[in-house]
């Protein structure tokens, strides 16, 4: 199964929040960090029912914390959501998600620079390391495409 953020909407999900498909001005796709998750579960979960092998529970919670930590790092730091896929590969679940922004992530240090405590800062640092393989691609029209690759069976 694939899930991209152009396609795989029902009636409620249309009811429940803005509507989907690239904004014919910015290219930003309007989804939320729970869009994503969606498309993460129903994926993973849509194996099991084509009688499958079941997956693992906990490995699907980090699965979907890979999800939200792309898509809020592609929010707060990218300039926004302009793609995003999800698809299976053999055991595991590969998540994509692109934005405006060329910048590199970085793992953010654990002090602000007063010497306090960040609050924030660590998604990329999750990301790495509850995926098997990361990848950062720039995009030919700008902006950049991060795959995550997460096993979950």
């Amino acid at each position: 199964m694939r899930v991209n953020g152009t396609t795989d909407r029902t009636d409620a999900d249309e009811a429940l929040d803005a509507p989907r498909g690239p904004d014919p001005h910015t290219g930003e796709v309007h989804c939320r960090p729970c869009d994503v998750r969606r498309a993460v579960h129903r994926a993973v979960t849509a194996r099991c029912g084509d009688g499958g092998r079941p997956y693992d529970e906990q490995a699907l919670c980090d699965a979907l914390l890979v999800a939200s930590e792309l898509t809020t790092n592609a929010i707060l730091h990218g300039g926004g959501v302009t793609a995003y896929d999800v698809d299976l590969d053999g055991p595991a679940v590969r998540v994509s998600v692109s934005d405006r922004s060329d910048r590199l992530p970085v793992v953010a240090p654990p002090l602000d620079e007063h010497g306090r405590t960040r609050t924030g800062g660590r998604g990329w640092l999750i990301v790495c390391r509850l995926a098997r393989d990361v990848q950062v691609s720039g995009l030919p029209s700008g902006g950049k495409r991060i795959t995550a690759v997460v096993p979950v069976y």
